[in-house]
């Protein structure tokens, strides 16, 4: 069948080996359309909002005999895209290189089709979570393979103690959503207790993305991915380009909106936009 897109999930037993495998995989030139790894706490998380049955209850006893263990296990998404022929090699090189790398296929398919029918309900999760006063969003950046564990170990730490003043506490936790031969883009959710008041339920906002962005400027990743910049991100633009490349975009700017129709001031300081 054309353009079907076939996925499978499996597990490591932590986030290093999981991390090595994935990354193993992206430089191999196998043909993917999709690879995304969670961290334990991501696992952990998404499992636990699968809920409880019988067939969990079967794979964490499955998981736990050949030593992928809660809390520390990782879950591996790869998916192909393409008529059977065209998946089948692809699909085998890739199940065989992360085997030999220590993953364990169980409930493999399965678990890939229930990501797929669950993919688009998070919008109604999160709905379900502000009625039940608490606040969830995402930052996302991209860096060197060498730099994620690093990267990551700096956001998530600064989304968990931006709220400690307030003895408030924050759960994040992150997958890499993209991967490339040279590195991968960490997409890290995050959930915190809204307040009575709206505008301070808004500052723990505004405090928890100001600290997230400020570890990911400190580790020298991008400030964002493929989200793009924004308003949000745009004070932290400048110590990504340097004053070399800002001046660049400014001169860009004005060389294709002469008459600043197009957001004056949004995205770079006027002075840039001269």
């Amino acid at each position: 069948m054309w353009g079907r897109l076939w996925r499978e999930a499996l597990f490591f037993a932590d986030w290093a080996a999981a991390l090595a495998a994935v990354r193993r995989l992206a430089q191999s030139g196998i043909a993917l359309s999709m690879l995304r790894v969670s961290t334990p706490a991501e696992t952990t998380t998404n499992l636990a909002i699968a809920g409880r049955s019988r067939s969990a209850a079967a794979l964490d006893a499955l998981l736990r005999w050949r030593g992928a263990r809660a809390p520390a296990r990782c879950i591996v998404l790869v998916g192909f895209t393409g008529s059977a022929k065209q998946v089948k090699p692809a699909r085998r090189a890739a199940l065989d290189l992360l085997r030999r790398q220590g993953a364990i296929r169980a409930g493999a398919s399965m678990l890939g089709r229930a990501w797929q029918r669950s993919r688009f309900r998070a919008p109604y999760l999160r709905n379900t979570l502000w009625e039940a006063r608490y606040a969830v969003d995402t930052v996302e950046t991209a860096t060197t393979w060498k730099r994620v564990p690093r990267t990551l170990a700096a956001i998530e730490s600064a989304l968990g103690a931006a709220l400690a003043g307030e003895s408030e506490r924050v759960l994040a936790f992150t997958h890499l959503s993209h991967v490339y031969a040279t590195g991968a883009s960490l997409y890290t959710t995050f959930l915190f207790r809204t307040a009575a008041d709206p505008e301070a339920t808004l500052e723990r906002w505004r405090r928890l993305k100001a600290a997230a962005s400020e570890a990911i400027v400190r580790e020298g990743a991008t400030i964002s991915h493929q989200h793009g910049v924004g308003s949000d991100h745009a004070p932290y633009l400048a110590a990504e380009k340097g004053r070399l490349g800002m001046r660049a975009l400014g001169r860009i700017v004005a060389t294709f909106d002469e008459r600043g129709l197009l957001n004056p001031g949004k995205l770079l300081p006027p002075d840039a936009e001269d």
